[in-house]
């Protein structure tokens, strides 16, 4: 069996260009380990494939969920190991490339046996998040159970309810139900993470915002609130298009707006890597050094000497 590749790395690290360019190499296809780029209409403020990217290799895992379904490092699991059931099926190679840490750990980490929800609670707390805010949950997040509130990709509406309602099923933190065992890679994976010096990536961050704004993430926003999406449902609660509904509500000025989303998305970024970098199988790439060109080279090169080792 072919080794399955993970590209891994901070927001605006380069992952998807380098991850396209590596598929065309080697015969591969790309399953999307985002947990935005998996529904429909948020095209810019999620950094989807161009058309382009998204004609010379396969992607899977994009733009394939109503706005209003919910999503978890659970159903996407069972996806990823669809998705690679078919692309092993057809002798190509399996390539995640993405930055949600929760995803990138259940392929190659079984989940923890956390409790199923509780609808009453569910219920509860979503009515409470309408009348009180999602800040105020957030702030009770942080006192019943700060590790998980530390870890979560900003203030995520669904993550926050859910960690609320185990606590009210056990009076035990979210995060104590999240297995201390180490994290192992397994051996039919290799996992490689692209580094950028702090400064570097924070100006890459500011790029990647001005160009959302220029392409019109604003537009694409609104465009969503007038098809009746609601600016509460989870899938909005998103760096960007959070912003965005702030700005389209008059509540901040265009400026701050685009102030706002680079600091949460520098936010975002340390997140990630402090997840990330616990993990030392991950085979860090200095991007600063190398090209694009010679970071696909030094994969193919790990992944064959890889291979020989069996």
């Amino acid at each position: 069996m072919k080794k399955r590749i993970i590209i891994a790395g901070a927001t605006a690290s380069g992952k998807s260009s380098l991850a396209v360019l590596l598929a065309q190499r080697i015969g591969g296809e790309i399953v999307s380990v985002d947990s935005r780029q998996c529904y429909k209409l948020l095209d810019i403020g999620t950094a989807k494939p161009t058309q382009a990217e998204l004609a010379r290799v396969p992607h899977h895992n994009v733009s394939i969920l109503d706005l209003r379904e919910k999503d978890s490092a659970a159903a996407f699991l069972m996806r990823a190991e669809k998705y690679t059931a078919e692309i092993e099926s057809r002798d190509n190679r399996v390539i995640f490339c993405g930055g949600s840490t929760l995803h990138l750990q259940s392929l190659i980490h079984p989940l923890d046996d956390i409790p199923s929800s509780n609808p009453d609670n569910i219920r509860l707390l979503n009515r409470r998040a309408d009348d009180e805010g999602v800040q105020t949950l957030y702030r009770e997040l942080r006192q019943r159970d700060p590790e998980y509130a530390q870890s979560m990709d900003g203030m995520n509406r669904q993550r926050i309810i859910r960690a609320l309602d185990v606590w009210m099923q056990t009076n035990t933190p979210f995060s104590s139900f999240h297995t201390n065992r180490k994290v192992t890679l397994p051996k039919e994976y290799c996992f490689f993470g692209l580094h950028h010096p702090r400064k570097e990536l924070h100006k890459r961050i500011e790029q990647r915002t001005d160009n959302m704004i220029n392409q019109g993430l604003v537009e694409e926003t609104r465009e969503i609130l007038n098809r009746g999406y609601s600016p509460n449902i989870q899938s909005l609660q998103t760096v960007g298009y959070k912003q965005a509904i702030q700005y389209l509500n008059d509540e901040i000025s265009h400026e701050q707006m685009v102030k706002d989303i680079k600091t949460a998305t520098r936010r975002y970024a340390k997140r990630q890597l402090t997840w990330l970098r616990r993990w030392n199988f991950i085979d860090w790439i200095d991007m600063q050094s190398n090209s694009m060109d010679n970071a696909v080279g030094y994969i193919e090169q790990q992944v064959a000497a890889d291979a020989q080792k069996g």
